[in-house]
């Protein structure tokens, strides 16, 4: 973990989306008092499953994977987070799950027992985060059908329109603009996160590579030419408009 020089919440890519959403410019003065960053590298254990969480906050930049170690050693990824994010629990002062960070990434931290107080007095903030908890549970909800029913093709479209979404705020551009992201995962990590073999996760991303779907500038590294031809290939009709 390195530091992080401050910056201001009026020049935070994440302002508008995060648990400081809704906040008036005299609770964004608050928080400014009472937050600080935290930078980790791709790889870096961010908290361990049962430590104590000391902080709460949000990802400014970069993806973490949250996942779970069975007693024979076996693990699971159970989730993402992306830019906005929130990490932590208020009232709940372990951790559950292991939070790992999937690429070089940046949280706006605040120390979790002053956080706590200031929900209470702060009703912006506590009505935020009760929102972006009740989306993560519609989010959960519709992942457990994408493991359940889509097929490889249909899951592997699905996962690379979520990041993008989040990482390239795909609903502020137009539908047919070429957009470009890094993948954050690796393949085994992407085939753990799916349900799928390392093998079934590359040959799903070479053919919609040669279909045209995905322009792959590398291993990591894509363009996306068409978002609706995109969204078509998750199996989803009603993301597409």
């Amino acid at each position: 973990m390195t530091p992080l020089l401050n910056l201001r919440c009026a020049d935070c890519g994440i302002r508008h989306r995060a648990v400081c959403a809704r906040c008036d410019e005299a609770e964004l003065a608050r928080l400014e008092e009472m937050k600080y960053y935290r930078r980790y590298e791709a790889g870096q254990m961010i908290v361990w499953a049962g430590d104590e969480l000391s902080f709460v906050g949000s990802v400014v930049s970069g993806i973490a994977t949250m996942s779970q170690t069975l007693e024979d050693g076996r693990v699971q990824m159970v989730g993402l987070l992306l830019p906005s994010d929130f990490i932590g629990r208020p009232g709940r002062d372990t951790a559950p799950y292991d939070v790992t960070a999937a690429s070089d990434m940046t949280l706006c931290c605040f120390r979790r027992v002053p956080f706590e107080r200031l929900l209470a007095e702060m009703p912006h903030v506590a009505g935020r985060l009760l929102e972006m908890t009740l989306d993560e549970l519609d989010a959960a909800r519709d992942w457990m059908m994408v493991l359940g029913r889509k097929t490889a093709r249909e899951r592997i479209a699905s996962l690379l329109v979520s990041v993008a979404r989040r990482e390239a705020s795909f609903d502020l551009v137009p539908r047919t603009r070429d957009i470009r992201l890094d993948l954050p995962l690796t393949r085994e990590a992407m085939s753990e996160y799916l349900g799928l073999t390392i093998e079934t996760v590359s040959r799903q991303i070479s053919q919609l590579g040669r279909e045209g779907v995905i322009v792959l500038d590398d291993k990591r590294r894509i363009l996306i030419p068409d978002l609706d031809r995109l969204l078509a290939e998750t199996g989803n009709d009603a993301n597409v408009a």
